[in-house]
């Protein structure tokens, strides 16, 4: 991970920087198919640019940056490329976690880990214990992981604990929901951010976007730096979020 040298207003005074960021790391196939490129090339290139949004965060003061790094619907493409994927992210597991050290990031993972290769869960346990007492950005990575899947596993533990009589059905609200989410403790997205340009939400973080705002960029993820998050930030405060209010009068 690239280090930051503390957080760069130059293009951000007086703008709010969101509490957290989620992005849709999107394009690397095209990518890498524009260039005459196989798709793998296109998605080492995309760990690339990882590393720089995850800096470019740390750097301007974002407090949770959540990435989809893959999907479980991405089971359904070709076996090489899959067995490549999962290979590539043990690989930034193992070689990315001294600097996350250094970086005081804190590393967590979600999704259905337990239906990834033993020695993915193994690499993602280990980046997550030893990141657990960093206290600065927390880089929630998304590994076969599905919106719908999430919910569906939150409705399936409140269901256990119901047919227990540990709660009544009456008891159970939208806060509660929540707490059996992949990662509970962390704040709903201000931004979800999607590289690429494609107009859809890829049944990513369904539940916490809610409120999301949304800005989709053309650029394709394995060109992203930190000025396209930086245009992204100043999108976003261009909006006006409401939470289901009325307008302003101004």
């Amino acid at each position: 991970m690239e280090n930051g040298k503390g957080r760069d207003d130059s293009q951000l005074v007086g703008l709010e920087v969101p509490r957290h960021i989620a992005i849709v790391m999107d394009g690397n196939g095209r990518w890498a198919a524009q260039r005459g490129l196989p798709r793998m090339q296109g998605h080492l290139e995309g760990r690339k640019a990882t590393r720089r949004a995850v800096a470019a965060c740390g750097d301007l003061g974002v407090e949770v940056l959540s990435i989809y790094a893959f999907s479980a619907e991405n089971w359904q493409r070709p076996a090489e490329e899959i067995e490549g994927l999962m290979g590539l992210i043990e690989q930034a597991m193992r070689e990315e976690l001294d600097d996350l050290g250094r970086n005081n990031v804190r590393f967590i993972a979600s999704g259905r880990l337990h239906e990834l290769p033993s020695s993915l869960q193994q690499a993602l346990a280990e980046t997550q214990t030893r990141t657990a007492d960093n206290s600065g950005l927390v880089l929630n990575l998304l590994v076969n992981y599905g919106g719908r899947a999430e919910i569906t596993d939150a409705a399936r533990a409140l269901a256990r604990k119901v047919k227990t009589g540990e709660i009544a059905p009456e008891q159970i609200t939208e806060d509660l929901l929540a707490q059996h989410l992949y990662a509970p403790g962390l704040s709903d997205p201000d931004l979800l951010l999607r590289p690429g340009g494609e107009m859809r939400v890829s049944n990513f973080l369904l539940w916490e976007i809610a409120y999301s705002e949304i800005v989709v960029m053309p650029v394709l993820w394995p060109d992203f730096t930190k000025q396209h998050l930086i245009e992204a930030i100043q999108e976003y405060n261009r909006r006006q979020r409401r939470f289901g209010r009325a307008p302003n009068d101004d």
